[in-house]
């Protein structure tokens, strides 16, 4: 990783790191996110994952349309610092823990890799 990637990097983390708080405050169930990045595509290869306490909660904010919320706060949080998200639909993926402690036994490691 270049010294640029890692300036950029530590700007996305406090980015997200805002909007994390602001979904948090916003959407019921909704508990973090974390992101991964190939800054040899970046930022197309840009990712976000938003994590849910149950699929119950998840499934609820996805019929709500929370998931317009939520990628509209992502995308103008990460607007704000010009890393543009040219395709939100695809970079922004959902998830819970009940899911995760089902299927991965709560080893989240295990199941981003798996994905």
């Amino acid at each position: 990783m270049t010294k640029t990637d890692k300036k950029t990097e530590k700007l996305i983390v406090k980015t997200l790191t805002d909007a994390c708080h602001v979904l948090t405050d916003s959407v019921e169930g909704f508990e973090w996110l974390t992101h991964f990045v190939d800054y040899k595509a970046f930022p197309e290869s840009l990712e976000i994952v938003c994590i849910f306490d149950t699929e119950s909660s998840l499934s609820k904010a996805l019929q709500e349309h929370q998931d317009s919320f939520i990628g509209s706060v992502i995308s103008d949080k990460l607007q704000s610092i010009k890393v543009p998200l040219k395709n939100s639909a695809k970079q922004i993926n959902f998830d819970s823990e009940e899911a995760c402690e089902k299927e991965h036994k709560g080893n989240w490691a295990r199941r981003f890799l798996s994905q």
